[in-house]
Formats: C-alpha cells, sequence, structure tokens
C-alpha cells in the first residue's frame, strides 16, 4: 500500500534525491519548500512551495493540503534547513537565530503538528537530517553545530516521548555532502570522499521502512563518500 511521505526542503538538491526515491518505491510523495516553486518536476508528486515552516499557521495549511490530497501522513523526512559558516568574533549574532530558525525550529513545528496523523499511521516515521558536524564543531561552526545539536536532542526526546506508539523518530548525520553549492565552495576539495545525495535517500529510505521498525531515537551517521 502507498504511504504518504512529506519531504521538506524538497526543492533542493537533497530533498529531491529523497523525495525521488520514495517516488520510485511507489509512494505518495509530498514535497514542502520555503522556495516558490521546484527547479525539476518530481512526476506525480504533490508540490506545495513557498510555506515559512517557522510558521504554525502556513505549516498547518500545507498539511491539510497533503492531508486533503493523500488520505494522512505516514512518512515525514525534515531536510529543509540551512547553513553558514563565520566566526563568533567576526561574525553576527542574528546568524545564531537564523540557523536556530531555519535547522531546528522548522521541524520542530512540522513534527508537532503532523503528529496526530503520524500517530494514526500503521508505521509512522520521522527522519531528521542531523550532522556529522554537530558532534565536534570546528572554528565557524558554532551557530550551524548549535543547531543542528538542538536536532539532534529533538530526535532523542521525541523517540521517548513517542516510546510506546507507533512511531519511529531517528536522525541522519551527514559528512559534507556533494552538491553543487559545496563544490562551488569548496573548489580544491575531494569530491570523491564526499556523501552522494542518493545514499543518504538510501539511509533514510530505510528507516523509514517496515525493517527500521525497532530503530528509534538513533543519530546514524551517513560518511562513506564514493
Amino acid at each position: 500500500m502507498a504511504r504518504s511521505v512529506i519531504v521538506t526542503g524538497g526543492f533542493g538538491v537533497l530533498g529531491a534525491a529523497v523525495a525521488a526515491a520514495f517516488a520510485a518505491a511507489g509512494d505518495k510523495v509530498t514535497r514542502i519548500d520555503f522556495a516558490p516553486e521546484a527547479r525539476e518536476a518530481l512526476a506525480g508528486a504533490l508540490d506545495i512551495g513557498g510555506v515559512d515552516l517557522t510558521d504554525a499557521q502556513a505549516t498547518q495549511a500545507a498539511l491539510d493540503k497533503v492531508v486533503a490530497a493523500h488520505g494522512g501522513i505516514d512518512v515525514l523526512v525534515n531536510v529543509a534547513g540551512g547553513f553558514t559558516w563565520e566566526t563568533l568574533e567576526g561574525g553576527s549574532l542574528a546568524s545564531w537565530a537564523r540557523m536556530q530558525a531555519m535547522n531546528l525550529t522548522t521541524a520542530a513545528t512540522i513534527t508537532q503538528l503532523a503528529l496526530p496523523r503520524l500517530k494514526a499511521s500503521a508505521a509512522g516515521r520521522v527522519v531528521n537530517i542531523g550532522a556529522g558536524a554537530a558532534i565536534k564543531a570546528g572554528a565557524g561552526m558554532g551557530a550551524y553545530a548549535a543547531s543542528k545539536s538542538g536536532v539532534h536532542r529533538l530526535t532523542e526526546a521525541l523517540a521517548e516521548e513517542l516510546a510506546g506508539t507507533g512511531v519511529t523518530i531517528n536522525a541522519v548525520l551527514p559528512s559534507v555532502i556533494d552538491t553543487p553549492a559545496n563544490r562551488a565552495d569548496m573548489p580544491d576539495a575531494d569530491f570523491s570522499t564526499w556523501v552522494q545525495p542518493r545514499a543518504i535517500a538510501d539511509v533514510i529510505a530505510f528507516l523509514a521502512s517496515d525493517a527500521a521498525r525497532a530503530i528509534t531515537g538513533a543519530l546514524i551517521p551517513v560518511t562513506r563518500g564514493g
């Protein structure tokens, strides 16, 4: 039976790869994004653009569209987020608030609002995107790492909160992802060591599957390139 799958940040490189993987498996996919429209279409997908996921009213309206079109919510993948590199001394305190909003508040908002539907599912699944860089933050990574560490703690806390229900929540912690933006930012790096978006999508698909029904509250590194 086809599941109703939501991918936030679904218009970006990683989100698009994740959405495509679920669509290829026959699931009913919704891509939700802050951007107004996707750069590339995904056949059969419901695309909802222009959504500020820190706004509860806008997020609820998007979820209502998903339920009306797909009958419920079985899987929520929180890809939406952002990145900044700047030192504390030379940077802006506003970046800390921006990273918190983009990476943590987005995930907390839509997850909270989707919980009733996820709990009504036969096997609700939430998969968050954490970061390997949040385990040990380097110079210039403070604001980003702090927000992603918050995603890790959200994952762990919610897993305990949902113990005894049919819902699992886990996070994948990628190292550097091979995207055009990262290649442009780090042109001298060895791209072969970077993680492919499709490889991350495969791990997410596993965590959303029945085979992973006993896994919850896990923070799973995804670091192998090639």
